[in-house]
């Protein structure tokens, strides 16, 4: 191919080290990240004619306008750049986690003298334990039950000196073992949250060891409720391992990963096997594989998995080799602290069980998920096909705009505009609009100012469109092809009116939506529309309307928190708008503040060790 004069000199003037390169399109979007060793040799590569034989290839070969490059030190420096490039951008010509950003952990708050679990998306260096990732809040929340029923943690938010007269709740009904009033002491307690923590890991047969002769002691001492709890504990410890498949008297600790490919997508299955018996798996969908081959896929899952896991075992058995096999190891075993690790294919033998297992596995997963994934689209058309009907379209509504209003008291009022496209949310494109103009709780002033502003800016991305440079904001350069408005007549005549405003009206189906009896209500009819009960039409408005009105909720609760943090934060003798943003964007919340010390808040420009006691004072 013909190479401009820009990329010729990029690629003249290509180091020969190892690093990291990005590719970039006409927009300047990072459209692939690669790492090499010899960055010259690499990059260049994709532009002679035999690198060109998969269509992926050319496809990105064809769009790469620029490229930049990040020499690094050693092949083990370039894996490392990548994986954080690639979770930085999410090139579209990587093969990547799907979501890999929601991916929930369960979190042990080790630093804390009294540590508590929760569930978060993030991990971070603040001493914590975290196990995971889980690719389902569900299941997250379901170990947490039975966590707590087995080791009753805390989960107030209580200041714990022992000292309390009273206990909550949940010390009556054993879910709490009650440190606040001294039931336990701190180190009895940290010792059940390590215990839970190993029971996270597998291994259970140091615990239940240890709380067998702590009953056998309570007993002898006629301690006898102190025997019966421990024997309850023990018990419901062993139902739990029962259930755990046991897989070998071998006691490395390994996982097991394997994959399965149709059609352009990619499930990998992973099974958790400690000390001998299966803990759990997870399966993980992939994009980008289109293309590429099972090594890569494999590879690539690797790397990106690993890369957000905070414990990683001796063993990691896989179905195939993988090219960087020898780099992967050595980073696995740096995360480890130890060089334990092996990267195994086994090829015969309970091992090579294990992964076929897991790969019939993925490919009942991946089957599983495309059944699913063809009844929701069967749906999803059904639904949009009554829709067309019920409207008199010439066409299915490709594109559904659904709004609503919330607020408290006419305070923090905030309009929400939710998207769907062919019947599924587009939360890209969801918008939310604080209102401006609105003095009060008049939710139909505010419904017309929503609609003004969205058709404001839908003139605003025309003309930006036809301007050379400017890039029109995506959900709003187009009209959609159905107007939804959560409520009755009176919410459907602002929408008509601000229609009217704009030349609109006829040229795009509106609707109301009133939740009483699920009716739809239309210009120029005056009885209102009522779809069937059961209608697969209805259905999809009642999600879009929840939709409009979960978001509308959750950005309402966000202003009304801002609102409420500035006004606190003003009361503050030396804190003005300035400092006041800072604080907002440095900490978020009235409690963060409260919990910060005073040399986290001097850490935010512009306050001083007096400031930062006066914010601590006045914030109590």
């Amino acid at each position: 191919m013909e190479l401009s004069a820009q990329l010729t000199a990029i690629l003249d003037s290509l180091p020969t080290r190892p690093g990291c390169y990005l590719m970039k399109n006409a927009a300047g979007k990072v459209i692939y990240v690669g790492k090499a060793i010899n960055l010259r040799h690499r990059v260049r590569s994709y532009f002679h004619s035999s690198a060109q034989i998969s269509p992926k290839t050319q496809q990105l070969v064809k769009k790469i306008v620029d490229i930049e490059w990040i020499v690094v030190d050693s092949e083990l420096e370039a894996l490392i750049l990548e994986m954080n490039l690639i979770k930085k951008y999410r090139p579209h010509y990587n093969v990547r986690l799907k979501d890999d950003k929601r991916y929930p952990y369960i979190k042990v708050h080790w630093a804390e003298p009294f540590p508590k679990v929760t569930v978060t998306r993030q991990i971070q260096q603040d001493g914590s334990r975290y196990f995971g990732p889980y690719t389902s809040v569900w299941a997250v929340h379901q170990t947490l039950d039975v966590l707590r029923r087995i080791f009753p943690y805390l989960t107030c938010d209580r200041t714990i000196t022992g000292e309390d007269e009273r206990a909550c709740l949940y010390y009556d009904i054993k879910l709490c073992n009650a440190p606040c009033i001294g039931a336990v002491d701190q180190q009895k307690y940290r010792q059940m949250i390590d215990d839970l923590c190993n029971f996270l890991m597998g291994r259970t047969e140091p615990i239940v060891s240890r709380l067998q002769a702590e009953m056998n002691l309570a007993a002898e001492e006629l301690r006898f409720e102190r025997a019966a709890a421990l024997r309850d504990q023990i018990r419901a410890i062993d139902s739990v391992v029962e259930r755990q498949k046991v897989i070998s008297s071998d006691y490395v600790d390994s996982d097991v990963i394997a994959m399965a490919r149709s059609n352009g997508e990619a499930c990998v299955q992973v099974f958790f096997i400690r000390g001998g018996k299966l803990i759990g798996r997870e399966y993980f969908l992939l994009e980008g594989t289109e293309a590429s081959s099972d090594s890569n896929v494999l590879e690539e899952f690797i790397k990106q998995f690993y890369d957000q896991t905070p414990n990683v075992p001796e063993q990691v058995l896989l179905p195939q080799e993988v090219e960087e096999a020898h780099i992967i190891r050595q980073w696995l075993s740096q995360k480890r602290g130890d060089d334990c690790l092996e990267i195994l294919v086994p090829r015969q033998g309970q091992q090579q069980e294990l992964v076929q297992m897991a790969t019939e596995n993925a490919a009942e997963t991946l089957a599983s998920l495309k059944a699913q994934w063809e009844a929701d689209r069967h749906r999803q058309t059904q639904a949009l096909a009554e829709l067309q009907e019920a409207f008199g379209m010439t066409e299915p509504p490709n594109r559904i705009e659904c709004y609503d209003i919330s607020n408290t008291q006419g305070t923090a009022a905030v309009g929400s505009m939710v998207v769907f496209e062919r019947g599924t949310p587009q939360k890209k494109l969801y918008r939310h609009f604080n209102i401006r103009s609105v003095t009060g709780p008049d939710d139909f002033a505010s419904m017309e100012e929503v609609l003004t502003r969205r058709l404001t800016r839908w003139q605003a991305a025309q003309q930006q469109a036809e301007t050379p440079g400017k890039k029109p904001d995506p959900a709003f350069s187009r009209l959609p092809d159905l107007l939804i408005v959560d409520g009755g007549k009176g919410q459907l005549g602002r929408a008509v009116a601000v229609l009217e405003k704009f030349n609109l009206l006829g040229k795009m189906p509106v609707a109301s939506l009133a939740k009483q009896n699920e009716e739809l209500f239309l210009p120029g009819r005056p009885d209102p529309l009522r779809l069937p009960r059961q209608s697969q039409g209805l259905y999809l408005l009642q999600r879009i309307r929840d939709e409009a009105h979960r978001f509308a909720i959750t950005s309402h609760r966000k202003q009304r928190t801002k609102e409420g943090l500035a006004s606190r934060l003003d009361s503050v003798p030396g804190v003005g708008p300035h400092r006041r943003r800072l604080l907002l964007q440095h900490f978020g919340s009235i409690q963060d503040i409260l919990d910060a010390s005073i040399e986290e808040l001097i850490a935010v420009p512009g306050i001083t060790r007096n400031l930062a006691q006066s914010i601590k004072d006045n914030l109590v």
